[in-house]
């Protein structure tokens, strides 16, 4: 696995690592070979986790089919530009010296 670092920003490239190992299951794996795993608890991990994999996979192909509805998007943030970054088609350059838009915390 592999994090490039830009401009010295460690921290960010740390988020990116823990995000990509989050997403391959590495966190998950480290919990479970914590301690040891009798054969019969993996036997019966490994069935539950192919049942769940199962069913979502199922109410996926129904949603497709239009069995069930698909689930309601989540409501994402606006997010604001970077500083210095291109601007995208229909956004008007705002004047030097300008009063910037409040800030919302």
């Amino acid at each position: 696995m592999q994090v490039l670092v830009r401009d010295n920003n460690v921290d960010q490239a740390l988020r990116v690592l823990k995000k990509k190992m989050q997403r391959e299951g590495i966190f998950r794996e480290m919990k479970q070979r914590k301690a040891y795993e009798k054969p019969s608890e993996r036997k019966n991990r490994e069935k539950a986790e192919a049942v769940r994999r199962a069913r979502k996979a199922a109410r996926k192909q129904a949603q497709r089919d239009g069995l069930l509805p698909a689930p309601k998007p989540k409501p994402r943030p606006e997010r604001r530009p970077r500083p210095g970054a291109p601007m995208a088609a229909g956004q008007a350059p705002s004047a030097p010296g300008a009063a910037a838009p409040a800030r919302q915390f």
